[in-house]
């Protein structure tokens, strides 16, 4: 095949997966499986290539750049605090899968060794998170779960590979028992200790590079030097792969500079797009070798269909099973259970992806019914994707599981802000000199509070104000950047400046612009109180008292600000004498001029749905 041929086919993958993913977006269908369906099509069409998806090109050059993208953007604090869960599913459950399924596809294949057996129970037992967690995020999924499935997909897929390497070992009859403990621990142990030493030094390396482009080229290859030097020392790649890129998605706020973290995050958010996209097009582009194939074995298209569907049930149920019996366990062993409804959708978020098909390819040759094996594990590939993928939504909404609360998220929002602003204040009177302009210095001020102001003003559910305050400079600063991007392209039409200034000057534009056109989030109306989130709240004594309770001043209004005829965004109660005030995003800054009169510590909010509190003495959220 020439260059050009294999250009083209390239251009028409990444073209075919832009629309079909814009479609599938805009129909609010699953992308995964219609890109699944569209390949399938398109391999029955006359003058169609025929893509042949060799495994080592995924598992060496598609695995490792998927999930260290996966990897990087994890909390490390999260996968601490919610390892025991994930290691029961990226690992026991992992091996519980390899071994039911294994047994099921012994019974049903037939002249199917046992070890040929686990061999396609160890490929399908690995779930694809990037399905169920664009589902998650979709539907408005517990956070929870949704750390719980990103956890599980970036270890389930070591465990597999390590199972199914072990498996093949035992088809040609030389593996122990010992052996397999051995090659576990191995993979393992090499797997983190390579993770470690490649995250570690990057980490050393990146934290030295000023320039975005040079700092973006290296991430580009860590995921390859992780897996590359793991695999070399015959442990895990997949392990290696996943600690580097925690280690540097942990250590990127505090080593990459602002404009390297921008142009990272967008180049990795870009290639996890399109390779996870493209592999979902070369799954159905395979249909039509693997049925081909599949013709030779023999087998009649009723025993086929028998086959594929008790590997399939086998799949479902076994991750059914395995999460009623942990949810039955913790409660025997009078552990912390998760609430049933959250057993239900993690049993029910199994759907298996890229990995699964890629595992299948990667048996040998020599494999008994290696065609028909190859055919199972794309019909769970393209059945649990169907099938959990079309009801997983259902299922969300029919257990009422509580979506992320967006105004309780602007509430962390606006805590760590506040907090931050502060500290910028106090370190502003520190290092100031005589020689400061006061102009300058007031300016400083004005830019920090006005960002603590606006992260404040997204809280509320009504106000007296159509628009807050920020809301009004985000709509006149957009109004006024559209003016000077139109006298930016008179200047370089006219050749006024040099081509370099001006795309400097474009680039201060761009990044002005991407902090003002923020996303805005509806805050749905819910029955529940907006309190202070556990994670953030504050401890001092004026907020630990217990105050008596008093009727607010007013029902809804800022009694001060209705006496000068001001106006106000939220609204503020004393909760030693009930006085209702403005917030310091309003002109009056009632709520704070009340404190600074009367000494009251405490206010609350006064806005419909929220109980959270401020102690004005100690600044503290509680």
């Amino acid at each position: 095949m020439s260059g050009v041929e294999i250009a083209v086919e390239l251009v028409a993958l990444v073209v075919a997966v832009l629309l079909v993913t814009a479609a599938a977006r805009k129909l609010d269908w699953s992308a995964p499986l219609c890109l699944i369906a569209v390949g399938v099509v398109a391999s029955y069409i006359p003058g169609v290539p025929e893509y042949e998806l060799d495994p080592e090109v995924v598992l060496l050059g598609l695995l490792p750049p998927l999930l260290y993208a996966t990897a990087i953007r994890t909390s490390l604090i999260d996968f601490r605090r919610n390892r025991g869960p994930i290691l029961l599913l990226s690992v026991g459950l992992v091996i519980f899968t390899t071994a039911a399924v294994g047994v099921v596809a012994w019974l049903v294949i037939p002249g199917l060794p046992l070890a040929a057996g686990l061999a396609i129970g160890a490929v399908v037992a690995p779930p694809d998170a990037v399905a169920a967690t664009a589902v998650a995020r979709k539907v408005g999924m517990p956070r929870k779960l949704t750390r719980l499935l990103e956890g599980e997909s970036l270890f389930n897929d070591a465990a597999a590979l390590v199972a199914l390497r072990t498996a093949i070992a035992a088809i040609a009859g030389s593996v122990s028992l010992l052996q397999v403990g051995g090659d576990f621990l191995l993979a393992a142990g090499g797997g983190l200790l390579i993770g470690f030493a490649v995250g570690a030094l990057a980490a050393l390396i990146r934290t030295r590079l000023e320039d975005p482009v040079t700092d973006t080229a290296l991430s580009l290859v860590v995921p390859f030097v992780a897996y590359l030097a793991a695999e070399a020392i015959h442990g895990s790649g997949v392990i290696s792969v996943v600690v580097a890129g925690l280690i540097l998605g942990h250590k990127a706020p505090s080593m990459l500079s602002g404009r390297s973290r921008l142009a990272s995050r967008l180049n990795w958010q870009t290639i996890q797009f399109l390779l996870e996209n493209i592999v979902f097009l070369l799954i159905g582009l395979q249909v039509r070798r693997i049925m081909t194939e599949v013709g030779d074995s023999g087998l009649t298209a009723m025993e086929l269909i028998l086959i594929c569907a008790a590997t399939l049930a086998a799949t479902i149920v076994t991750r059914i099973v395995w999460m009623a019996g942990i949810g039955l366990a913790r409660r025997v062993f009078r552990r912390h259970a998760w609430p049933w409804r959250y057993s239900a959708v993690i049993a029910w978020a199994g759907m298996r992806g890229v990995v699964t098909l890629a595992a299948a390819f990667v048996l040998p040759a020599d494999t008994p019914q290696r065609a028909v094996l190859v055919l199972v594990a794309f019909v769970v590939v393209a059945g649990t994707l169907l099938l959990h993928g079309t009801t997983l939504p259902v299922l969300v909404r029919r257990l009422k599981l509580p979506p992320p609360d967006p105004a309780e998220d602007a509430l962390q929002e606006a805590a760590v802000l506040h907090d931050m602003t502060r500290a910028a204040l106090e370190e502003l009177e520190k290092i100031r000199t005589p020689e400061d302009p006061d102009d300058i210095v007031e300016r400083l001020r004005s830019r920090l509070q006005h960002r603590s102001d606006s992260a404040w003003e997204e809280l509320g559910r009504q106000s007296a104000l159509t628009e807050t305050p920020s809301d009004a400079y985000r709509r006149l600063r957009l109004r006024l950047l559209e003016v000077e991007r139109e006298k930016f392209l008179e200047a370089r039409d006219s050749g006024m400046a040099d081509d370099d200034v001006l795309r400097r000057i474009l680039e201060r534009l761009d990044i002005e612009e991407s902090m003002l056109d923020r996303e805005e989030e509806t805050v749905p109306d819910s029955d529940r109180e907006l309190r202070t989130p556990a994670a953030t709240a504050g401890s001092c004594k004026h907020l630990t008292k217990n105050w008596p309770s008093v009727e607010p001043g007013s029902p809804d209004v800022c009694a001060v600000c209705v006496e000068n005829g001001m106006t106000w965004v939220h609204l503020r109660e004393c909760v030693k004498c009930g006085n209702v005030a403005c917030c310091d995003s309003s002109p009056g800054k009632h709520a704070t001029e009340h404190f600074h009169d009367t000494l009251h510590p405490v206010m609350r909010s006064h806005e419909p749905g929220e109980t959270w509190r401020w102690c004005f003495v100690d600044k503290q959220l509680g």
